[in-house]
This record gives C-alpha cells, sequence and structure tokens, in this order.
C-alpha cells in the first residue's frame, strides 16, 4: 500500500489543540479481527454545531434515518449559523443508500435570476461594481436548499418534513445562544447588515448587535419553517413566503420573478469514483469542482513513495499536483446543465500521468508558466456534517451563503437571510471577486446557471473501513478534503484527521499558503529554495495576517473489521460537536 506518513507525522507534531470530544466521541464493540461487520453498531454524527447535532440524534431516536438526521442537522445549522448557511443559500448532499447499495449527489445550489447579467453588475463608467455583487439582492441568487431538503426528505426519508424541521422550528422560536465566533462575524459585517431593514429587525430586536452569550431568537424564520414543514415546495417557493420574498427583493431594487422561484428544480447527479490506494472515493460532481480536482491530484502523486522523501520534497510534491488542478478548474469547470465539460479525460489516469510528467521534483513550477488566467472561489463561511446510522446509510453535506451573513440582507417578514453566491461567478471576466481571484467563460452568469463551487462532501471507502468527510473554507476546500483523505489513508482515525494542519495551493496566486506552525522553518526555508513563495501567518505584517486557523472539518467514520464508529470534529471550531450512540438498527 502506498502511504502518506510524511504528511502526517508532520502534521500530528503540530497540532497543538484536542478536541474536548475526543474521549466521548468513540464507542466500540467487540468484533472478531477476521471478519467485516455487516452494518455499524450504532449511528455517529459530526457538524459545526452542538444543537445540530444533537437534533440529528433526536431524529434518529424517533425512527428516522440518517437522510431524516441530514434534515434536522442541516435545518438546524441554517438557524444557529447564519454566519455560514441557511435556507437563503444552496448545498450538496451525497447520499449512499444501504438498502439499494446506490450513491446520491443531490444539488441544491442557487441558480442565477434572469436579471443577473454581466452588464447588472458594471458602474455606469463600466467598471466592475463590487459592492453589487456581494451586498444586497443582487448578490444573491435563487435560494436551493429549502427545495434540496423536501427533495432529502421525500425521497429518501422515512419521517414527515414536520418531524425532522421540528428542532429546527423550535430552536428558531425559543432562541439559542450568540457565540464568539457569531458575534465577531457580525461586527465585522455590520455596516452592510444594518442598510437592510428586514436585517435590522433581527439582529438588532433589543436594541444593539449580538453579543455572546445572549440568546437570539427569530420567530419569522420560525415561522417560514413551518410553511415549508407543512406545504413542502410549495411552503418557500410559492404562496406567502414567495410574495414576501419577491417584495422584498424589490423594495431593495433587486429583481426577481415569481416564476424564477417556482421553477427552481433540485438536480440528483451521478456522484464522481474513483480508486486511490485500496480506496473507492465517492465525491461530488459539477457544479463542484472538488471531485474532479481530487481525483487529478491523487492520481498525479499516487505514484510517488512519499514517505521516504524528506518532507520539504512532499510537501513540494503535493502543492505541484494542487497547481495542476486547479489551473485545470479554471477553464474548463461549470454548470454542466450549461457547459460541456470533459470529466472522463481530466479523470483519466493517462491525463493524471501527463501532468505528472510536468512536475519538476525538486522545483517550483512557476504558475505563469502553465497555460491558462485566475481561478474564482467562494467564501470560507461555509458549512459541513457527516453521518452515519445504524443501517449504514451516510450523508455528506455542505452548505452555504458565500460570505460572511452572505449578502447581508434578510427579507422583512420571512426571517430568510439570503446569500450572495453571484460573486461565485465570473461577474466580469478577468476582474477579481470578493477573494482577489478571477474567472471566465465556463463559470459567467446565464439565467437559470448555477455558481461553480469548491464544496466536495466526499466518501471513502476501503475493504475494512468507511469514511465521511467534508468541509467549508471556500477555494481550501478541495485541499483541506484532500489532506484528510491522505490521513485516513494512512492509517488516522476521525479526531486526527479533523485536526490536521493545512496547506494549499490553487494556482493563481502563485503562493503556497499554511495555517500557522503547520509546515517546521526549516521546511518553509526549502519550499523557499526550491522557488516557492510560502506565505506564513505568523511572518505577515500587523494587520495584514491571513486566519491562523482555516475551515471546519466534520468527519465520522465506521471501521468495519472491529465494528467501531468514531467522530471528529474540528478544534478550531469550539461550538462543533461529533457523537457517537448506540441504536438499535431498523428491522
Amino acid at each position: 500500500m502506498k502511504t502518506v506518513r510524511w504528511a502526517l507525522h508532520a502534521a500530528l507534531s503540530s497540532v497543538l489543540l484536542l478536541s474536548p470530544l475526543l474521549s466521548s466521541n468513540a464507542q466500540a464493540a467487540q468484533a472478531p479481527d477476521t471478519a467485516t461487520a455487516a452494518r455499524p453498531p450504532g449511528a455517529a454524527i459530526a457538524s459545526a454545531h452542538a444543537l445540530a447535532t444533537d437534533a440529528g440524534l433526536e431524529i434518529l431516536r424517533q425512527g428516522g434515518n440518517a437522510f431524516d438526521a441530514a434534515v434536522a442537522v442541516s435545518s438546524v445549522l441554517s438557524v444557529v449559523e447564519p454566519i455560514s448557511s441557511g435556507i437563503g443559500g444552496g448545498g450538496f448532499f451525497l447520499l449512499h443508500d444501504a438498502k439499494t447499495g446506490q450513491d446520491h449527489f443531490i444539488d441544491a445550489r442557487e441558480i442565477a435570476p434572469a436579471s443577473a447579467t454581466p452588464e447588472a453588475y458594471l458602474k455606469p463608467d463600466g467598471s466592475f461594481d463590487r459592492d453589487r455583487a456581494e451586498n444586497g439582492p443582487w448578490s444573491a441568487g435563487i435560494p436551493g436548499l429549502p427545495a434540496g431538503l423536501v427533495h432529502l426528505a421525500t425521497n429518501h426519508g422515512r419521517l414527515p418534513l414536520k418531524a425532522s424541521l421540528a428542532p429546527a422550528i423550535r430552536i428558531a422560536r425559543e432562541g439559542f445562544p450568540v457565540y464568539a465566533r457569531f458575534a465577531k462575524g457580525y461586527a465585522s459585517r455590520r455596516d452592510v447588515m444594518e442598510r437592510y431593514k428586514g436585517t435590522r429587525a433581527v439582529f438588532l430586536a433589543d436594541g444593539d448587535a449580538p453579543e455572546e452569550g445572549e440568546i437570539l431568537r427569530q420567530p419569522d424564520l420560525a415561522r417560514t419553517l413551518e410553511l415549508l414543514a407543512e406545504q413542502g415546495f410549495d411552503g418557500f417557493y410559492r404562496g406567502p413566503v414567495a410574495k414576501k420574498l419577491l417584495a422584498g427583493v424589490k423594495a431593495e431594487g433587486g429583481r426577481w420573478t415569481a416564476e424564477e422561484l417556482a421553477g427552481y428544480r433540485v438536480r440528483e447527479r451521478a456522484p464522481l469514483r474513483f480508486e486511490y490506494d485500496g480506496w473507492q472515493i465517492v465525491t461530488s460532481p459539477p457544479p463542484s469542482s472538488g471531485g474532479i480536482a481530487l481525483a487529478q491530484m491523487l492520481q498525479m502523486l499516487e505514484p510517488w513513495d512519499l514517505a521516504k522523501l524528506p518532507q520539504a520534497e512532499r510537501v513540494h510534491l503535493t502543492v505541484e499536483a494542487m497547481r495542476r488542478a486547479y489551473r485545470d478548474r479554471t477553464f474548463f469547470l461549470g454548470d454542466p446543465d450549461f457547459v460541456k465539460i470533459p470529466v472522463r479525460q481530466l479523470m483519466s489516469r493517462d491525463y493524471a500521468a501527463g501532468q505528472r510528467s510536468t512536475i519538476n521534483p525538486r522545483k517550483a513550477t512557476p504558475s505563469d508558466l502553465l497555460s491558462g488566467e485566475q481561478t474564482p472561489m467562494e467564501d470560507d463561511e461555509t458549512t459541513h456534517f457527516s453521518i452515519i446510522d445504524a443501517e449504514g446509510n451516510r450523508v455528506a453535506a455542505t452548505q452555504t451563503v458565500n460570505l460572511l451573513f452572505g449578502s447581508g440582507m434578510v427579507v422583512p417578514g420571512t426571517g430568510v437571510l439570503l446569500n450572495n453566491e453571484m460573486d461565485d461567478f465570473a461577474l466580469k471576466p478577468g476582474t477579481p471577486n470578493a477573494f482577489g481571484v478571477m474567472g471566465y467563460a465556463a463559470n459567467a452568469p446565464k439565467p437559470g446557471k448555477r455558481m461553480l463551487s469548491s464544496m466536495t462532501p466526499t466518501f471513502m471507502v476501503s475493504q475494512d473501513r468507511v469514511a465521511v468527510l467534508g468541509t467549508p473554507g471556500g477555494s481550501r476546500i478541495i485541499t483541506m478534503v484532500l489532506l484528510g483523505i491522505l490521513g485516513y489513508a494512512d492509517g488516522l482515525d476521525a479526531q486526527a484527521v479533523a485536526a490536521l494542519p493545512r496547506f494549499h495551493h490553487q494556482w493563481m496566486p502563485d503562493a503556497i499558503g499554511i495555517e500557522r506552525d503547520a509546515l517546521p522553518d526549516d521546511v518553509v526555508a526549502a519550499l523557499r529554495a526550491m522557488g516557492h513563495t510560502v506565505n506564513s501567518p505568523k511572518e505577515a505584517p500587523a494587520g495584514r495576517r491571513s486566519s491562523d486557523a482555516w475551515g471546519n472539518l466534520q468527519t465520522v467514520e465506521w471501521d468495519r473489521r472491529a465494528n467501531v464508529l468514531r467522530g471528529g470534529t474540528d478544534p478550531r471550531n469550539p461550538v462543533g460537536k461529533a457523537a457517537v450512540v448506540n441504536t438499535s438498527p431498523a428491522p
């Protein structure tokens, strides 16, 4: 078996944080070493907020399956994490149905309204209108997450939508304590958010901005979720909620139509799958860019015996694989309903071999020597959760509103905070988006088109183990999932995978980004000697320092030989929770 101990030994030596849940999120059951279990001994859920994890467990106790639990976890995250996701946004759900053995991918990504032409984002002088692209109604795509929840419950769940949405409705009405990341995120976006009447009504209801520890109640959002629970799709996309959404967008100068709302449709797509080092990887197809990029990077790296190389060379090779995959992301990937994508070619081993042949094992390849231009991405403020139930069903789900608190605009009377995913399109070719990066024709907006995403919910399946993983992190999502896959492939457990330090390269800008202390100083120096630019947070000037910690990886695993379930929650996020419980499999 190929190994990747190079990344993991160094990573583990630099992990400074350990989850307080580590001792409670693994449940062992004795089983023979010589056979694999047919079903898990219970269920495991990992999410970015304890209330969401608990909601999923509540639904499992009521007789729901992993898909019902996913509706509960997703909707509660929409209530307690408006900084990251919500029913005004969208997401991807990767599912495995244990009864049929089938994998499914639910695409509930937002779509562009007809009004969102490239010309709509230009100022009178022809320059790009950054404010319109990021804030308020013009920045928002038609939401997809409510339709995704309805589709998930109707086509894959066991319980009525009223049951699986009940925890979110209760928490929206009764409130939850504001946590530090929420309060800090609101403060950073306050000037934008308080432009809008509906946002002020929710977040300034007590007269001042949310503060850590105070209880935030969202009665309008509770009522919107009740209508979704009672009426399904029509409860959001038609009727009173739809009318309020249309009126609220219009009042702030935007243009949506009733036909666009009512015409939104979830897409079920075939997941991508490929082999790596004894594992079958099942992952996200376009409009996610993650699955294709993972296949390219892992297949480029597989022939090297990385464990025998010095750490700097190992990181160098991984970065060079990242560089090439992200270059292809720019030009080939978009919404497959609008763009012809050469999936088979990009994922082929022959293509990976050709890419590998251009890598100098001891010298960086300047990105401008690879034909092409810069690449788009989305924001860090996304969320992910992972579930395995006692029947062996599993869910990997990633959902988002894009920037911190999305567009900043809550539609009055609905509690719905709109996304600002339009900035994920290449609104003006060659013009940097909110993160200083660019896109081109494959990701240009068109009515009804889905914007390119980095969200990469993923399964790993080997003879002995099953893992479910994913993370937020903008364009870094893909490389964080890559490092997580390498961690599992080298034998780490779920919590160790969630805690791994991270490094990243996305082709343009031509630099390696690292978390604080992710790489030793001598390795950073060796990489620079090879020609790499390495951006280290601890070296950045005051006021220009990027985040010391990236992502919020949530993962669960089932060791089928020992019949053990484990959960891992990212220690960078103190309000996350991974939980494992014993449950009785349904007959």
